[in-house]
């Protein structure tokens, strides 16, 4: 899938989310949310161009950072950024609904601008997924389009519906992840912060694996 729907504008993504999207200010806010520390190991789904992925590693440097996503061209790119940052940040192609990870091996998951891509179908599956790798009392962080700050945002989120389709974008501008979270499994959701941006209002959440019965 690629970042911006078609393959042609993989090259601009970075300075388009840069200018649209004040990412700069959201992706800090998601990385100091998710409270890394030293022997965690996090998985930045859907990972793009790999700038959430430096910002945890910078974050905390200790940390394993994996980064995961379907598009090999946007890979390519996130791997050059990371050999310029001199980093060592782990990357694999794969798809969000079909995580290539054991159970219980990640401490952190997070995730950017990435839901409002896919079906309802595939989102339950994705949450369902991040549920399964996370370890107990593991955290998932994600930042996406959300329901829309004032009438203003409403009408600047359509620009974004017609690129990325109704179908798919519609349940992240009704508001509905924190729902669909909560029919996945992941439990403790909350909202904690909000951005408005030239395309809409960018919600973050967060949410966690709690150790209940049925993991016993």
């Amino acid at each position: 899938m690629p970042a911006l729907s078609f393959d042609w504008l993989t090259p601009f993504y970075d300075p388009v989310v840069r200018l649209t999207t004040r990412e700069e200010i959201f992706k800090r806010a998601l990385v100091e949310q998710t409270g890394i520390e030293a022997e965690h190991r996090v998985l930045d789904l859907a990972c793009g161009t790999a700038t959430l992925s430096i910002l945890l590693k910078e974050k905390q440097p200790q940390a394993q950072v994996v980064g995961i996503d379907g598009d090999a061209k946007i890979l390519e790119i996130a791997k050059t950024k990371v050999r310029k940052a001199r980093l060592e940040i782990q990357f694999d192609e794969g798809i969000s609904f079909e995580l290539p990870y054991k159970d219980e091996s990640f401490s952190r998951v997070t995730s950017s601008l990435f839901f409002h891509h896919l079906t309802r179908e595939n989102k339950a599956k994705t949450l369902s997924e991040v549920r399964r790798v996370l370890k107990p009392n593991g955290e998932f962080h994600v930042a996406d389009w959300g329901l829309p700050a004032s009438w203003l945002m409403r009408g600047s989120s359509y620009l974004i519906q017609l690129l990325d389709g109704f179908e798919t974008t519609a349940d992240s501008f009704d508001g509905l992840l924190p729902q669909l979270m909560a029919e996945a499994g992941l439990a403790s959701i909350e909202e904690t912060a909000h951005f408005n941006s030239l395309f809409g209002t960018i919600r973050l959440h967060k949410c966690s694996r709690q150790v209940i019965l049925e993991d016993k």
